[in-house]
């Protein structure tokens, strides 16, 4: 059982290392974000730039839970194609977030001037990171996007493993059961602390 677990200990922490590379290097940006956008303010890079404006009337519907079925509409209207969510903004517009890795694009229709606006927004590897450690869900139809969402559940279960094969193999060491108490506990303790006080 221990040549076994230990086995599976291996293998799953190298599955795991691409995955805990990518939400590792996205952290930064995530946690940093207001140094990247001063950056760009400082070089005078505006987010995104309008690339078209025309003129467009469609029903809004009433009901929030229909905004989807709209933001669907709108978006290959514009002639778009990506993942997507559709948002409310104030009394008198709606806005269609479209998205892939490597692009997004924000569509806003403002209803009662019945006109439809395009805003690509310039690239930038910060928010192409932010955008994969964010990512997921099974709300969006392409079976990529359901294919992306279940590989994360499984490294979520796969996170589970390793941890729980981590801890019987560090109990089976005598020798070092006191370095791992200390361990998990700092751990532990720091983890109270900031829910105590944030």
């Amino acid at each position: 059982m221990d040549l076994v677990l230990r086995r599976l200990h291996l293998y799953t922490g190298l599955f795991l290392a691409p995955w805990f590379l990518m939400y590792a290097v996205s952290s930064i940006p995530f946690n940093h974000a207001e140094y990247f956008n001063e950056r760009d303010k400082a070089k005078g890079l505006p987010p995104s730039t309008t690339a078209w404006e025309r003129p467009y009337d469609v029903p809004v519907p009433e009901n929030e839970k229909d905004l989807r079925a709209l933001g669907k509409r709108i978006m290959t209207d514009a002639g778009l194609e990506g993942n997507y969510g559709a948002y409310r903004v104030g009394g008198n517009r709606i806005e269609v977030y479209v998205y892939t890795f490597w692009q997004s694009t924000t569509l806003r229709y403002f209803y009662q001037e019945k006109k439809l606006r395009c805003d690509p927004r310039r690239f930038r590897w910060d928010q192409f990171l932010t955008g994969m450690h964010a990512r997921g869900g099974f709300e969006q139809e392409g079976w990529l996007d359901t294919a992306w969402a279940l590989v994360v559940d499984g490294v979520g279960v796969a996170m589970l493993a390793w941890i729980a094969t981590g801890l019987y193999l560090w109990w089976g060491i005598r020798a070092i059961r006191g370095w791992g108490w200390a361990a998990l506990g700092l751990g532990a303790l720091s983890f109270a602390l900031f829910l105590a006080w944030l």
